[in-house]
């Protein structure tokens, strides 16, 4: 049952891959919604999920906070280090994303996301059957955006088309692994709490230091795309809250 379920999850991955890759005419609102559903995942996903794995503190902050902040301050310094953003702050016109690296790291991420989606159906049906069809749900409609970020992301920064679709299939395949694996080995709530921290940091970054700025380049409507931001945001709200 748990590996039935995660091949609908694959199904689901596929799709949001499909949407971003058929709207990319309209590329500014693309960027604006994906802007908004990561925004989104940080805020109602991972941080509430990490904070809930791991209440352990250090120096009086929960673990999963520091490899928040450990998540976004590292993706920065990378970024400065091979002198991305060598034009000034407000000549976001003339930024060209070919950082193709980032881009390969960024869709990686979501790979491992879309793996411990999976491990949670697997490791939801170890405890209790309607706890895990519940699960099931949330990960089959967020495995919707997990998609539509994989490709989103992958190409933004630069990448060809068949390296989007490579990362877009494994982060596809990705959940049937997870579901698969955890029937046999149980991932640890320290390090899960730790890596969805560090892992929302690398999310948050992205979105407002690189997704938002492309969105509102020059000659785009910033009206439409302030709305598809939000409405991203909200889509995602509405997607945890029917899984809660």
């Amino acid at each position: 049952m748990p590996i039935l379920l995660s091949i609908a999850a694959f199904l689901m991955t596929l799709l949001g891959g499909l949407v971003a890759h058929r709207v990319r005419e309209r590329r500014n609102l693309v960027l604006g919604a994906a802007a908004g559903v990561m925004l989104g995942v940080v805020a109602f996903d991972l941080l509430p999920e990490a904070l809930t794995l791991d209440t352990g503190k250090i120096h009086g902050v929960p673990l999963p906070m520091l490899t928040f902040a450990a998540g976004f301050l590292a993706v920065h310094m990378v970024e400065r280090a091979v002198a991305m953003h060598d034009t000034h702050e407000g000549d976001y016109a003339a930024h060209r994303h070919s950082h193709a690296g980032l881009g390969l790291t960024a869709g990686s991420a979501l790979v491992v996301h879309s793996f411990l989606d999976g491990a949670a159906i697997g490791a939801a049906f170890q405890t209790d059957t309607t706890l895990a069809v519940a699960v099931a749900i949330g990960v089959i409609a967020h495995d919707f955006t997990d998609g539509f970020n994989t490709y989103t992301l992958t190409t933004l920064y630069g990448n060809a088309r068949r390296r989007a679709v490579t990362l877009l299939a494994l982060d596809a395949l990705a959940p049937i692994a997870g579901a698969t694996l955890t029937t046999v080995i149980p991932i640890p709530h320290t390090l899960l709490g730790a890596y969805l921290g560090m892992f929302a940091g690398f999310l948050l970054y992205l979105a407002t230091s690189d997704i938002l700025p492309e969105a509102h380049t020059p000659r785009r409507a910033t009206g439409l795309t302030l709305t598809a931001t939000l409405a991203g945001t909200l889509f995602m709200w509405l997607v945890i809250g029917l899984t809660e």
